[in-house]
């Protein structure tokens, strides 16, 4: 009975998102106060009856419910709770549902928190939340129900893909669609404001928040699954440009572009069609990741393996999204004229760098993604494009903008003065000499690279606390009058402070572990030694091992430094009967200067093991890097600004309109 309601509230909650989707459009349409107020109570309904649904198909989960086709295939009874937990969204059905979950919670959120908005904008917005809605929701019904009936009932069900029964992945979908889908706020305020007939400060302003917060969440997601594929697929790498990744990393991408370009127009009035555009393109290269992981065309550990059909449905329901879209702004946007004028040398013209470089590497990717599809669709010709393609477009698209992000900030708006605010991060420049110079005579005179990454990571970590400097006078004005200052900083200048530092952490982690790393790849029997690095790893045999849901051949290494004992790391084959899979698990030790990673794998027939041994620097910073980001934009978020409202622009020649016909 529980998967009976949990259907028919999915039916209730399309039959609401349609309403939603028509009603306050035409009382927007109209003026009429009351058709528009209805996007508001639809909004949170839609919400409530998803939450509903997504409750009762959690219940059967637990419950380990065998009735229901979807339990069957991706669930069992032996699994750990996490697991059947986990399980609701480690399948197409479960999330696609999870995703319409996410898709409505942001959706009440506008309703719950757009007390500020106009009530035209707001109706809008609400009603093209409902639109992409309904085509959700009309996927889940017609191809993907999770409520589906099995008759005869099993004894047990099929268990859930042992790569993604790890904690790493029961949270990293989560926060990726949270990414994902928040996006989707954006893009209705864009679609909103080209129906409107109106963009200025104030809609910056407004859509600067919820952009924000989905780039939180998506920079949390991307580095949750680098995180699990470094210690769960047993590879020693943190990325390895898979189709799926560059899925998710697009997006994130075209949203730090657009969370740039909407300070250009919230603080001058300028790029207002090119913010929009961005707002269309991060949630278009969304839904394109949609339609990567579930239509068969790709082969990775992140997709789910579907019929061509829900793949055709996709595929539909994206060109409709992306092309409607694309055509209401190629309609709308020449009238989008900017007020705001300002010089190349600028705060604004370093902006537009900024988004320059992240659009090209975004198409650069987009591009090395879809070519193998395309040339097999179209020639059948099977070609790879892999890290050296994506490694050389991006480091070169990288060194500017890391270059860039120290000097906007001390850059003025309209006009500035190149030399000035170079000048002013001289300690910046100092710092960064002074790592160039001890990586190259201190650590490796033959990396190149290397030796320009440490001094550009160490360029943007100090540049970007001279931007505290800067504000407080340091050095120029008494203590007193520098502590005052101090506590007089906005978060969100707080925020970009530690974003950009986080990045700086990012880009050493990446640094030092890629060019420093050492890999020792051998079979070893039980006595042998093998060096890496510093550390010597002897290799002790192997033994039984059993877990909750699996068995195990757990290897033994003792760790030692100098002949002093570090650490004994077990590493361990798993094998998995429900569905049958063997996976790795590497032992890792690590801290922030290093990690030692050991892996064991199969036996040959003179008693040996093949083991992967590696000694990786400053591989942690990476993913503390990432955290220090999402803490700096979720600081930014606490900013009085994003709570106190947007402006009233008082004067219409401030804004712009767009005249129906125009």
């Amino acid at each position: 009975m529980t998967a009976e309601l949990g259907h028919y509230a999915i039916v209730l909650a399309f039959a609401v998102a349609i309403v939603q989707g028509i009603v306050p459009m035409a009382g927007a349409a109209r003026d009429d106060a009351r058709w528009m107020a209805l996007g508001a109570p639809a909004a949170l309904l839609q919400f409530a009856l998803v939450a509903f649904a997504f409750g009762c198909l959690t219940t059967a989960y637990v419950t380990s419910d065998f009735s229901l086709l979807n339990v069957a295939q991706n669930s069992h009874s032996a699994k750990p709770m996490l697991y059947k937990i986990t399980g609701v969204w480690g399948n197409h059905e479960g999330s696609l549902l999870l995703w319409a979950l996410i898709l409505t919670a942001f959706g009440a959120a506008v309703a719950a928190f757009g007390a500020n908005l106009p009530e035209s904008l707001k109706a809008r917005v609400l009603s093209v939340q409902a639109l992409v809605g309904i085509g959700f929701l009309a996927f889940i019904l017609f191809t993907s129900n999770p409520f589906e009936r099995l008759h005869p009932v099993p004894p047990d069900g099929r268990g859930l893909n042992p790569l993604l029964q790890d904690p790493g992945l029961a949270f990293h979908p989560p926060f990726l669609y949270l990414g994902y889908v928040g996006l989707s706020v954006a893009f209705s305020f864009a679609v909103a404001a080209l129906i409107e007939g109106r963009v200025d400060p104030a809609w910056a302003r407004w859509v600067r928040p919820w952009t924000l917060a989905a780039w939180c969440f998506l920079t949390l997601g991307i580095a949750l699954g680098s995180w699990w594929a470094y210690y769960e697929l047993g590879w020693g790498g943190w990325w390895f440009w898979d189709p799926v990744e560059n899925a998710s990393f697009m997006p994130w991408l075209a949203g730090t572009a657009l969370l740039h370009s909407a300070i250009v127009v919230e603080k001058r009035d300028a790029l207002k069609s090119w913010t929009i555009l961005l707002a269309i393109l991060a949630f278009s290269l969304s839904l394109l990741g949609t339609f990567l992981v579930r239509s068969g065309v790709l082969t990775s550990v992140h997709a789910f393996a579907t019929d061509p059909a829900r793949g055709a449905f996709i595929l539909a329901f994206l060109a409709v999204v992306v092309g409607g879209s694309l055509a209401l702004y190629a309609a709308r946007a020449p009238a989008l004229e900017p007020s705001g004028l300002f010089q190349p040398i600028s705060r604004e013209g370093a902006l537009v760098l900024n988004n320059l470089l992240l659009a090209v590497a975004t198409g650069s990717i987009l591009l090395g993604t879809l070519y193998p599809l395309l040339l097999d669709a179209l020639t059948g010709e099977k070609v790879s494009v892999g890290p050296p393609f994506f490694n050389t477009i991006m480091i070169p698209l990288a060194v500017p903008l890391l270059i860039g992000m120290a000097v906007a900030p001390q850059l003025s708006w309209k006009r500035a003065e190149l030399g000035g605010a170079i000048l002013k991060l001289w300690p910046a420049l100092l710092a960064s000499v002074a790592a160039a110079l001890m990586s190259w005579f201190l650590v490796d005179r033959q990396s190149a690279l290397a030796t320009l990454g440490l001094a550009l990571a160490t360029w943007l970590l100090v540049g970007a606390l001279m931007e505290i400097a800067e504000r407080v006078h340091a050095f120029r004005a008494s203590a007193g009058e520098s502590v005052r200052r101090l506590a007089r900083i906005p978060r969100s200048t707080w925020g970009m402070v530690v974003g950009h530092g986080g990045l700086a952490l990012v880009v050493l982690g990446i640094v030092a572990s890629e060019t420093w790393q050492v890999e020792a790849i051998q079979t070893m029997r039980p006595g042998d030694r093998v060096g890496v690095g510093s550390y010597v790893f002897a290799f002790e045999g192997v033994a039984d091992a059993e877990g909750e849901n699996y068995k195990a051949l757990r290897g033994r290494f003792v760790v030692t430094q100098g002949g002093r004992q570090v650490a004994t790391m077990e590493p361990e084959q798993r094998r998995f009967t429900h569905p049958p899979m063997t996976t790795t698990e590497a032992a890792i030790l690590p801290n922030l200067a290093r990690d030692l990673y050991a892996t064991v794998g199969d036996p040959d027939s003179a008693g040996g093991y093949g083991t992967r041994l590696y000694f990786k620097p400053l591989v942690s910073w990476i993913w503390l890097g990432a955290l220090v980001m999402a803490f700096g934009g979720a600081l930014s978020l606490t900013d009085r600004r994003f709570r106190v409202g947007a402006p009233t622009r008082r004067r219409v020649e401030g804004t712009t309109a767009i005249a129906a016909g125009d």
